[in-house]
């Protein structure tokens, strides 16, 4: 009913940019909260960046503020996150998430929809 299909990982230098695309269909995509989230080898995924259903709110992760911006296209059915001044610390894959309503939020239990996810790999 619901699928997030995320594009635009791979390997990057440090100091370097990458653009994240996530794909929504099954639901009116404009009506809810998007998010997204990121997973390293060994660790808890992580929240990175949220955006409200207009795209006028956002919130983000401390280590990403200043760096990555959150964006969504309602026409286009689709959220990115620009990444600009990778680091290594970065590395992870990255998840698209769909919300449960409008508002944003940075927990994961806020989120129903998860996409399968995208390899970001920076390197020293």
């Amino acid at each position: 009913q619901v699928q997030l299909v995320e594009s635009g990982g791979g390997l990057v230098q440090a100091g370097g940019s990458l653009r994240l695309s996530c794909a929504a269909s099954g639901r009116t995509f404009s009506n809810y909260a998007m998010g997204w989230f990121r997973q390293a080898p060994g660790k808890e995924r992580e929240f990175v960046a949220t955006i409200n259903w207009s795209g006028r709110s956002t919130i983000y992760a401390d280590s990403v503020k200043d760096r990555f911006t959150i964006s969504r296209d309602n026409a286009k059915n689709t959220l990115y996150l620009q990444m600009n001044s990778l680091k290594p610390e970065d590395t992870a894959v990255y998840y698209c998430a769909g919300g449960r309503g409008p508002y944003y939020s940075s927990n994961t239990a806020e989120y129903t929809y998860w996409g399968q996810g995208t390899q970001v790999t920076v390197s020293s």
